[in-house]
C-alpha cells in the first residue's frame, strides 16, 4: 500500500514537472526573441525604458533556463538557482539604474514611435508568457521566481507604453528617463524576496542535510 503510494506521488512529480518543462521553453523562446527585437530598437529609438525592458526580457530567459536546468534537481539546487536568479534580477536593475542616469546629462529625445509599437509587441508577449506562468506559480519557489519575473515584464511593458506617449506629448526625455528608473526600482525590489527566501532555503536545507549526518 505504502510503495503504491509512493509510485503514485512520483509519477504525479513527474507529470508536473513535464508540464512545467513545456511551459518554460515556450516561454523562453519568447523571451529570446524579444530581448533581440526590443534591445536593437532600443538602441535605435535612444530609449532608456525601452532597453531596460529588453534586459529584463534577457533576465527572463537566463531565468527561464535556470528553472528548466534545475527541475529535476534537488530542493537544495533549485533553491541556488532561485538566489541566482535574484541576483540577475538585481543586477539589471542597477544597469538600468546607470542608464538612466546617464540619459541625464544627455539630450537625445528617444523615438516615441518605436517606443509605443515595440512596447506594444513585447506587452503581448509578455501577456502570453504570464498566462502559460500562472497555473504554475505555486507549485515551488523556482517556479514562484519565475512568475514573479514574467508579471514584472507586463509592469515594464506597461511603463514603456506610458513613456512612449508621455515623450510624443512633451517631446521631452524625462518621461523615458522616469519610467527608466521606476523599471530598476521596481528590478532591485522584487530580487530582494527571491533572495532572502532562497537563502533560507539553502540554509535549512543545510541543516537538515547535517542533522542526518550526526544521526
Amino acid at each position: 500500500m505504502g510503495a503504491s503510494c509512493c509510485e503514485n506521488k512520483s509519477s504525479e512529480l513527474m507529470k508536473l514537472r513535464e508540464k512545467q518543462a513545456r511551459v518554460l521553453k515556450i516561454v523562453l523562446a519568447i523571451n529570446l526573441v524579444m530581448f533581440g527585437v526590443e534591445f536593437s530598437s532600443g538602441l535605435w529609438a535612444k530609449s532608456t525604458a525601452l532597453m531596460g525592458d529588453s534586459l529584463d526580457m534577457l533576465g527572463d530567459a537566463i531565468v527561464y533556463g535556470f528553472s528548466l536546468y534545475v527541475l529535476h534537481k534537488s530542493e537544495r539546487t533549485r533553491a541556488t538557482a532561485a538566489f541566482l536568479k535574484g541576483l540577475i534580477i538585481m543586477a539589471f536593475g542597477l544597469w538600468v539604474l546607470a542608464e538612466a542616469v546617464q540619459k541625464i546629462f544627455s539630450d537625445s529625445i528617444p523615438l516615441a514611435e518605436t517606443m509605443g509599437i515595440i512596447g506594444f509587441v513585447a506587452l503581448v508577449a509578455n501577456v502570453a508568457c504570464l498566462l502559460l506562468l500562472i497555473k504554475h506559480k505555486d507549485d515551488d519557489l523556482n517556479m514562484k521566481s519565475t512568475y514573479l519575473c514574467s508579471r514584472n515584464d507586463i509592469i515594464s511593458n506597461t511603463g514603456v507604453l506610458v513613456a512612449a506617449a508621455l515623450v510624443a506629448l512633451t517631446n521631452s526625455k524625462w518621461p523615458d528617463i522616469a519610467i527608466g528608473l521606476i523599471i530598476a526600482v521596481l528590478f532591485l525590489r522584487s530580487s530582494w524576496p527571491i533572495l532572502v527566501e532562497s537563502i533560507s532555503l539553502i540554509r535549512n536545507n543545510g541543516e537538515t542535510q547535517n542533522a542526518d549526518v550526526k544521526v
